[in-house]
């Protein structure tokens, strides 16, 4: 559940910099903080922890200043970057590096490494908003591996088509919101999903537009998925895929033979694969070898045992007494297999 970190009116605006950080001044690192002098102040900032995260909803009717000097860094080296939302007026960040103003809908990371002078602006609606999350480097480091020192900025998101910078928007606000209903551990999982879809934002951003795909990877990527979803139907047969997808038999090898490979070899490496994954996750009191050979496709269990054992050497029980570590890569098990439809039955 939020908490109000700080809220500052005309009676203890001059107060800002002692409050800013909380009343135990645990947040955010060493800077100056300061509110314009203006008729009205009313500056509220909220905040909902999350482990070492903070998400924190700031609003202010004037404009908000912070900075940080090489003397605070010096008196305080922690390393945090804050993620930053700007949903309503201007977000300005300057440093040695230059300025760089952004508006409503952009995201912008920084860090607290560099010095920095940051300006939160009100907008025509006569106030600021910003929704940002400190997170310590570290654990955002295996998300986003760029540089942020400078400040890395991702402007007018919601027009360049960034769908996953606005979902990971929403599950920080939700997790923000909630009035404690949501357990930790969910609220760890959702933050951390929040932060996998900015890097994959960032990375998306970063690299060239992919080519428009042929007509035949479209296909083939219809096939695949019509693979996938009837995996489990024992039934499952080239003539059956093809009828599925409409097209023909022999397009259907074709398209195969595009990601180098049978559709028989495909089909057992994807059961097998998930039969494998199945029996290691899984306790043999509460699902026996023969329901996952059925729940896999497989006709029969003791067909099962056998390609099971032909494949990785050791059959289903074997398997779940002896464990991952003693069985080699599927991908390597199938090198040597040469397939065929003979082999789906």
């Amino acid at each position: 559940m939020a908490e109000t970190l700080f809220a500052l009116d005309r009676r203890n605006v001059h107060e800002g910099q002692n409050v800013f950080r909380g009343e135990r001044a645990q947040e955010y690192y060493r800077g100056d903080f300061w509110v314009e002098d203006a008729p009205t102040v009313d500056v509220r900032s909220e905040r909902r922890a999350v482990g070492a995260v903070s998400i924190i909803r700031q609003r202010s009717s004037s404009n908000l200043f912070f900075r940080r000097s090489r003397q605070h860094i010096r008196e305080d080296a922690t390393d945090l970057s804050i993620l930053w939302f700007v949903r309503r007026g201007e977000f300005a960040f300057s440093n040695q590096c230059g300025a760089k103003i952004v508006g409503e809908g952009d995201f912008v990371i920084t860090r607290s490494t560099e010095p920095f002078l940051i300006e939160c602006r009100t907008g025509p609606a006569g106030f600021s908003e910003v929704l940002h999350v400190t997170v310590p480097t570290h654990m955002l480091r295996g998300h986003v591996t760029q540089d942020c020192s400078g400040a890395l900025v991702v402007s007018d998101v919601r027009v360049r088509g960034v769908p996953e910078l606005a979902i990971a928007e929403k599950l920080l606000g939700d997790v923000f919101a909630d009035d404690g209903r949501l357990c930790d551990s969910s609220a760890r999982l959702l933050v951390e999903t929040a932060f996998g879809l900015i890097g994959q934002a960032v990375r998306l951003l970063e690299e060239p537009r992919p080519a428009r795909r042929s007509i035949a990877e479209r296909r083939l990527e219809e096939v695949l998925r019509f693979i996938e979803v009837h995996l489990s139907d024992p039934q499952l047969s080239t003539a059956m895929v093809a009828k599925g997808c409409r097209i023909s038999p022999r397009y259907l090898s074709f398209l195969l033979r595009l990601r180098e490979t049978s559709f028989s070899e495909l089909v057992w490496e994807q059961r097998l694969a998930k039969a494998r994954d199945w029996l290691s996750s899984s306790d043999p009191r509460d699902i026996s070898i023969s329901e996952i050979a059925y729940g896999v496709g497989f006709k029969s269990p003791a067909h099962f045992s056998r390609m099971f054992k032909r494949v990785f050497g050791a059959n289903p029980r074997e398997y779940r007494g002896e464990g991952a570590a003693a069985l080699p890569l599927i991908a390597d098990a199938f090198g040597d297999f040469s397939g065929g439809s003979s082999l789906l039955q």
